[in-house]
């Protein structure tokens, strides 16, 4: 994986790691993230939101848009069963690049859809498959509903006549959560571009701010201490960086396979490291 050899084992903040082991590792739970990504003035940048303090998991740490899987992301099992139209590579291509189930990678790919619309407010889906919505401001009562669970995310898209686009996303990679923490996830990262005539907002419960940053910048407000990232975030902002262009990060050729990040103390403070950096095979 790009960026990663260069980086060495980063500190956790006070308390994010739970002072015991758990006896047997929390059940993964698979989750999607989305890079919303738009060409800058000085080169590419992508939206990030600095999630509320007191969350469940992350709070207060500068993270894209993503989440949980939710049962009903399954909904969209067809066009035919969900009289929803899906355009792009189908859910066995993803399934391929994600090594999973088919089903599975659909829910993913819904949940992207999904996650990013309710966090963000940018919806990539289109009245027919070769179009995308524009301004996304008419469906604002129904991404709340989409948040609080009162829709799901067929019924959303099947009342408003509208295809989900899947063409409009990329796989970029696989993290999975450490065994010691008390919630894991197995999330798989996608790329996307910012659609012409959308805004990304911070229109969410779950965020406290949100703004488009060059990676790079991302990267230094991160080693100056004006923001917090988790080590996925960081390695994924250092990958974004090496692309100078939108079009060049959406055609880079990405390898797939789970990276799982483990935990080392070193004089008191708790580390991540991650596969072939110093001290991985004797942390936990």
């Amino acid at each position: 994986m790009t960026g990663m050899g260069s980086m060495r084992g980063r500190a956790l903040p006070d308390g994010f790691v739970p002072e015991r082991a758990p006896e047997v590792p929390a059940e993964l739970r698979n989750a999607a993230t989305v890079m919303l990504l738009r060409d800058g003035a000085t080169g590419i940048e992508v939206f990030l939101q600095r999630r509320v303090r007191g969350m469940a998991f992350a709070g207060g740490m500068t993270v894209f848009p993503g989440g949980g899987v939710d049962p009903r992301d399954r909904e969209l099992a067809s066009a035919e069963d969900a009289q929803v139209g899906w355009a792009g590579p189908d859910p066995a291509w993803w399934a391929r690049r994600f090594g999973c189930s088919p089903d599975l990678a659909r829910a993913l790919v819904c949940a992207a859809v999904r996650e990013t619309f309710e966090e963000s407010g940018v919806l990539l889906a289109g009245p027919e498959p070769d179009r995308v919505v524009g301004e996304t401001g008419r469906y604002a009562a129904a991404r709340a509903e989409l948040e609080t669970r009162e829709r799901s995310l067929a019924e959303f898209l099947a009342a408003e006549g509208l295809v989900l686009r899947a063409d409009l996303l990329r796989p970029w990679s696989n993290w999975v959560t450490p065994e010691r923490e008390p919630r894991r996830y197995d999330t798989r990262f996608f790329l996307a571009a910012l659609p012409e005539g959308q805004l990304a907002d911070a229109g969410t419960s779950e965020a406290a701010e949100a703004y488009w940053a060059a990676p790079q910048r991302a990267l230094e407000d991160f080693r100056a201490g004006r923001c917090q990232l988790l080590p996925p975030t960081e390695v994924t902002l250092a990958e974004l960086a090496e692309h100078d262009t939108l079009e060049a990060a959406l055609a880079a050729e990405r390898t797939m396979r789970p990276i799982m990040p483990k935990l080392l103390n070193r004089d008191g403070r708790w580390q991540a490291v991650l596969p072939g950096e110093p001290g991985y095979e004797e942390a936990q």
